[in-house]
């Protein structure tokens, strides 16, 4: 762990100061928001069951239904992540507002308006310093759980160290995992313990809190700023090795090298395409790596079979409804598979995927959460080879390999070019129906991007056919197995096609 943050501690270092931002502005706007709500319901008390009771509500929606619930309307990324942070940070600061403001003692509060205090100084003089204490105690257990549950919102395209997390888990490397989850923990630590130390103090100067309130906002619009500065394309990935390895790495060296455009990379888009084409719709990203079968399936919505033969079609299609390019065909085709645990193979016989209608009421069957979902995938698979499993298991894309060797799961969907295939005690099946489409893999642009950059259209055509199915496979394997960094394969790779300069 160590070494491998001494190795990577810019990437880490980056997306700790990410973090960070992304948890102040949400602590920022739910301190402003909750300290309002908070002082008027405790002004006009009839609201305050109420609106405690719609926010307790908010409260206990799981996160990751409200980023799901939100990405249609403000789309992935900061923004939306922001907003969730913000709605679950409210509860403690509205509450413990509310219960500082409301109490104060009433012979205090008498005693003033008996010397002729209005309301206002009442509240400003009286009422907000004498319940303090109490409102610092809700800033505090607020911003700790903020910054701890930002981590979760890397799953939807946000940046922060839930990256490391996700990416740590996605590539079978363990040791990004835990310092990702470290690095969270001792940032919410230091947090608290900054927030416990203002927290006892007796007196609390409003200048000094100005101050500090101040420059954190000015911090976060410099580094905004800074941002723009360089024209930048924004390229999304989803959370599986091959895309880190080719998005992740490879486009990131190649564009820098070849334009003078900067990269900014969201790595690791939960839900994948789901997620993905709408921010790509909305411009938030301007290129990811897709698989024909998938855009003819679950983005153009096509019920029939995908063959390459329809890849014209396809790119139509694209340009006329979404008005977005196919380029770079890597060359590789990372279809669909299943695979059953070899003893449980070995034990029933079991060789194609019309074997396994015998048993599959005795199997549990495991996969990412959106094969569930897709045209092509679970229903249909059923379908075609007539298949009732027992029971039904949603995993992480980076955790079934994980799930079947430890016997939770008993089949599972694969990609034809994982790298855990080789190393994993299964058997896999074959397609005797021919069920599953064609996956070629190549990069979805938006032509106002192409217009504005024509020279994008010649760095992502130099990949065209670099890579076989074999080649993916083999550089999955030497990431997820032996813990090779992707960019080092990325830039071997790009040497070996004689595209590194």
């Amino acid at each position: 762990m160590i070494e491998l943050f001494l190795e990577k501690k810019e990437f880490f270092f980056d997306l700790l100061l990410e973090h960070i931002k992304i948890s102040a502005v949400s602590i920022l706007i739910a301190i402003v928001i909750g300290l309002f709500i908070g002082i008027l319901i405790s002004e006009y008390k009839k609201t305050s069951k109420f609106t405690l009771s719609v926010i307790s509500f908010l409260y206990t929606i799981p996160s990751i239904s409200m980023l799901g619930f939100l990405i249609p309307f403000t789309g992935v990324g900061n923004t939306t992540a922001i907003i969730v942070l913000t709605i679950y940070a409210l509860l403690p600061m509205v509450r413990n507002t509310y219960t500082g403001l409301t109490n104060v003692d009433e012979n205090i509060i008498e005693a003033a308006k008996g010397m002729g205090s209005t309301d206002y100084q009442i509240l400003y003089k009286i009422k907000l310093p004498l319940s303090m204490p109490m409102i610092l105690s809700g800033i505090r257990s607020m911003a700790t759980m903020t910054i701890a549950l930002a981590g979760i919102a890397s799953f939807i395209g946000a940046g922060g160290l839930g990256v490391a997390i996700y990416r740590g888990i996605t590539t079978n490397n363990a040791n990004m995992t835990m310092i990702g989850s470290i690095l969270i923990a001792l940032l919410a630590l230091f947090v608290d313990f900054i927030l416990g130390c203002l927290e006892k103090r007796k007196r609390f100067n409003k200048k000094g809190s100005i101050l500090v309130v101040v420059l954190i906002i000015l911090s976060l619009f410099v580094s905004l700023f800074l941002n723009k500065q360089q024209e930048t394309i924004h390229i999304a990935t989803k959370p599986m090795t091959e895309q880190y390895i080719l998005l992740g790495e490879m486009m990131d060296i190649l564009i820098e090298q070849d334009t003078n455009l900067n990269v900014e990379i969201t790595q690791g888009v939960g839900g994948g395409t789901s997620n993905i084409q709408p921010g790509m719709e909305s411009a938030e990203f301007d290129i990811y790596p897709e698989y024909t079968g998938t855009g003819w399936n679950m983005v153009l919505k096509k019920e029939d079979l995908y063959t390459e033969d329809l890849f014209e079609d396809l790119q139509k299609q694209y340009q006329k409804k979404y008005d977005m390019s196919w380029l770079g065909m890597y060359g590789f085709n990372d279809t669909y598979g299943l695979v059953v645990r070899k003893e449980i193979a070995e034990q029933y016989g079991l060789k194609t995927y019309s074997d396994l209608s015998r048993v599959s009421s005795q199997l549990v069957f495991g996969a990412e959460y959106d094969f569930f979902e897709r045209e092509d995938g679970y229903d249909a698979l059923c379908d075609a080879y007539g298949l009732n499993f027992k029971k039904t298991m949603d995993l992480d894309i980076g955790l079934k390999y994980q799930a079947i060797n430890q016997g939770k799961i008993d089949v599972m969907n694969v990609f034809t070019t994982d790298g855990q295939l080789s190393t994993s005690n299964v058997t896999v099946l074959k397609d005797d129906q021919n069920l599953y489409p064609s996956y070629m893999c190549g990069n979805v642009v938006r032509n106002e991007v192409l217009k504005k950059h024509p020279e994008l259209e010649t760095v992502l055509n130099t990949l065209t056919n670099t890579i076989s199915d074999a080649q993916m496979a083999k550089m999955n394997y030497e990431v997820e197995t032996l813990k090779k960094e992707p960019r080092d394969i990325a830039k071997k790779l790009l040497k070996d096609r004689g595209l590194l300069k």
